[in-house]
């Protein structure tokens, strides 16, 4: 059974008071309204917290250290996802070891180890599992497949999940890009959800048990103030960069498109300080890579020819040319068709140099990785068959429709 707990109380409004965003709401995550108003979801529980640096309150407390400060619960592990639980590693498939959290004492289980999957013995001192963790709001990142995981886990093992919603920080009305095929689906993407999903975490939780079984015992705490429209700088809700590379909420807007890099050897902008906005490589020549992306003449975008020396990670100490992708008006900007315009050109224009990344990535040894991240073979064919982006952005156009089908049984805001 599925609980989703609304809850509204002169405790949220006096916060409120407070501190307020742009639109004149206070935002309450789903991790302060947990342990304000429905403690009683843990009272007496042993609990198991799934967190990273960004699992914080409006003061910037982190949520390790607000759960060992209650009474009515005890906390008694913690569940690290990719990066680490402090987000101290870098790069993709770097696993982090299983510690001890030095503020609290609790062990610390790292999720992306050995196992991606809390293990029975893991949850052997856990009654309830509490997720909270903050998504970027694109299919292509790890994140809500520790939700599914874990979810599958409490299943197996009797246990109960909280999860604590925070906002997608690039809204929830859009939808776009691929939509996973399930031979391709890897911890970059589990289920058949579109790129930009358009989704709280809550709402891929709900989703998870509906379409694909987790049938654990599930309850969702959701957000007050808060709307589908809303992107994270029109909230007051604190942001610390969920990775080591989604530095600001401007990173995630481009992210959706600028992620399909991973996927090739040109640079997606690691090892810079604007990462997923400035792509290039060696080979490429800017101005005349801007000029041919801004004739696609794609709404809310502008692409500045640029040149960039990553700091480590692909082509280290080399100067990159290319282009940084300004967002000129978010609202119109589909970052999917963005980012595979991107792709598709440096394909065609620089043919003799471009290159696919070789596996492994994210754990698949077996298939190429532009495939594993895109989620079906048939975007490369497309690019390498020539297809026109209004072609391919075509292509996608039936699977989305059956997927925001689905999607809208599950939404809740």
């Amino acid at each position: 059974m599925t609980q989703i707990l609304e809850m509204k109380t002169h405790a949220t409004e006096a916060a409120g008071a407070k501190l307020r965003g742009p639109t004149g709401r206070r935002t309450v995550l789903g991790l302060e309204k947990l342990l304000s108003e429905r403690l009683d979801s843990v009272r007496g529980a042993r609990v198991g917290l799934i967190c990273n640096q960004a699992s914080v309150n409006h003061e910037l407390r982190h949520a390790a250290d607000l759960f060992h400060e209650q009474t009515a619960c005890k906390l008694t592990a913690l569940f690290g996802p990719q990066h680490g639980i402090r987000g101290e590693v870098q790069d993709n498939m770097v696993e982090t070891p299983h510690t001890f959290d030095a503020e609290t004492g609790v062990p610390v289980y790292s999720l992306y180890s050995e196992t991606r999957e809390p293990t029975e013995e893991m949850l052997r001192d856990v009654d309830v599992l509490v997720f909270d963790l903050q998504d970027v709001g694109c299919r292509i990142y790890t994140f809500i497949y520790t939700l599914a995981n874990c979810m599958r886990a409490a299943a197996r093992y009797g246990k109960k999940v909280v999860v604590c919603d925070r906002p997608n920080p690039i809204g929830g009305v859009q939808v776009a890009g691929t939509v996973l095929e399930p031979a391709y689906a890897s911890f970059v993407g589990q289920f058949p959800l579109a790129t930009r999903h358009g989704m709280t975490v809550c709402e891929l939780a709900q989703m998870f048990r509906g379409e694909w079984g987790l049938a654990c015992e599930l309850e969702l705490v959701l957000l007050d103030g808060w709307a589908r429209e809303l992107w994270f700088d029109e909230t007051d809700a604190p942001w610390v960069l969920p990775s080591p590379n989604m530095p600001t909420p401007d990173t995630a807007a481009v992210f959706p498109g600028s992620v399909h890099l991973e996927g090739t050897q040109m640079s997606e902008g690691r090892g810079t300080t604007r990462p997923f906005e400035l792509v290039g490589a060696p080979y490429i020549e800017a101005a005349q890579f801007a000029r041919a992306l801004d004739a696609y003449g794609l709404a809310g975008v502008y692409f500045r020819s640029c040149n960039f020396q990553p700091t480590f990670q692909k082509h280290a100490g080399q100067n990159c040319g290319g282009v940084q992708i300004h967002v000129t008006d978010r609202d119109m900007f589909e970052p999917v068709a963005a980012g595979v315009a991107v792709v598709r050109e440096a394909y065609a224009l620089y043919h003799e140099n471009f290159r696919w990344k070789e596996p492994p990535y994210e754990y698949v040894y077996d298939k190429n990785p532009f495939d594993v991240i895109a989620g079906t073979t048939s975007l490369r064919g497309a690019i390498e068959h020539g297809d026109t982006l209004s072609e391919i952005v075509e292509s996608w156009r039936e699977a989305l429709g059956q997927f925001e089908s689905a999607r809208a049984r599950y939404l809740l805001y």
